[in-house]
């Protein structure tokens, strides 16, 4: 891994950016580690009282605070409050997950922050939103995605959803939006020199997601009835099934040539290609491959249908999807002190973006860092 203070290293996309981060969980958090793998000079606070909310987990494996240093200020007490003040008049942008007004009330909202520096984007991360009747009301992933209408659609006919992990919401509807809004404002500010407030909510991330759902609703190519769909695990040809040891193979032959192809892998006779998409065969057809599946484990499976263009894939586990092959090859998978994880995502070809640092950081960093925006050396003894 290359040395952070090694000139020669390469520099992610958003070398140069400076963001503070008020630290949270979920999709603030993997917002911050997003920004810093991509280069930003991510600095992270954190009030001491609270630490981490939620589970309790070690610091060497809070993964997602890799890339940035931490630094514990009392957001409540006036020097704390002078502080990230000062920090922002450096700063390119600013991003929290609190309720709304909670920045406001600290004394920390935009128009403060803004007050302090024309040019400073300003992110909002909540489930959801900034207004509206439940602005105000608490809430974790699975509320945000079942109000959006995307829980409703996930699991099998007749059996309660389950939850997706938090992908889909905190993830995908969160700290996706969240990044894609605060690097949008970035490029915005750097023609306009006006920064801006970035309102991202997870509901409505989540809503913005399921855009194709809707226009498949839409044209009558979708109904509301879980596991009916083509792409809910009611085509036959597009779910999961079971091994002989009751390990599983995923199924996505949505075109009519690889259908045909996995066909003839399981060798399959009794379904004509010709009928994939014939609705009042598809239960028949799912009986027909859940038995074909049954009669071979997970491994077998892999191994005939490995180079085999029929859109069919083993599903591994954590540790086994970072020891498969193709992982290893694009180098997928890193180690960080002794840690495997997930790499940087998404890749650059000349600015390569680098996970540099493993949580947490030493105060060297974070004084280093605090100098570099300009504060006194009064001001960061008091900070760290």
């Amino acid at each position: 891994m290359a040395d952070p203070a090694d000139a020669r290293a390469p520099l992610g996309p958003l070398h140069g950016i400076r963001i503070i981060e008020i630290a949270g969980i979920g999709p603030t958090q993997l917002c911050g580690m997003l920004l810093a793998d991509m280069g930003a000079q991510v600095l992270r606070l954190r009030r001491p009282a609270a630490a981490d909310p939620g589970v309790d987990v070690p610091d060497r494996v809070n993964l997602m605070n890799r890339g940035r240093p931490t630094v514990d200020v009392d957001l409540k007490s006036d020097p704390g409050r002078e502080s990230v003040l000062r920090l922002c008049e450096s700063a390119d942008a600013i991003f929290e997950g609190f309720r709304p007004g909670v920045m406001e009330r600290l004394g920390l909202g935009p128009d403060a922050c803004i007050g302090r520096n024309r040019r400073l984007v300003y992110g909002r991360m909540t489930g959801w939103g900034q207004d509206g009747p439940m602005a105000g009301r608490a809430g974790h992933d699975a509320n945000y995605i079942a109000l959006a209408g995307a829980l409703h659609g996930i699991g099998e006919a007749g059996r309660p959803p389950p939850l997706p992990l938090n992908l889909v919401g905190d993830f995908g509807g969160g700290a996706m939006f969240l990044v894609t809004g605060l690097l949008a404002a970035l490029l915005e500010a750097g023609r306009s020199g006006e920064g801006q407030v970035v309102d991202a909510a997870m509901v409505d991330g989540t809503a913005s997601m399921l855009t194709l759902f809707y226009g498949l609703l839409a044209g009558g190519l979708w109904t509301e009835r879980r596991q009916s769909n083509l792409l809910d695990g009611g085509a036959p040809f597009a779910r999961c099934y079971a091994t002989r040891d009751n390990r599983f193979v995923a199924v996505c032959a949505l075109e009519t040539e690889f259908f045909a192809r996995l066909l003839k892998t399981l060798s399959i006779d009794n379904i004509d290609p010709a009928d994939q998409y014939d609705t009042d065969k598809w239960a028949t057809h799912h009986e027909i491959f859940a038995a074909a599946f049954r009669s071979k484990t997970r491994e077998e499976w892999s191994a005939l249908l490995s180079g085999v263009d029929a859109c069919a894939t083993p599903v591994l586990t954590l540790s086994e999807a970072a020891e498969h092959e193709h992982a290893r090859a694009r180098g997928t998978y890193v180690d960080i002190d002794g840690i495997r994880q997930p790499g940087p995502a998404p890749r650059f070809s000349r600015t390569p973006a680098e996970a540099r640092r493993a949580p947490p950081d030493n105060n060297s960093a974070a004084r280093e860092l605090l100098s570099e925006w300009g504060l006194r050396e009064d001001e960061i003894r008091q900070l760290v």
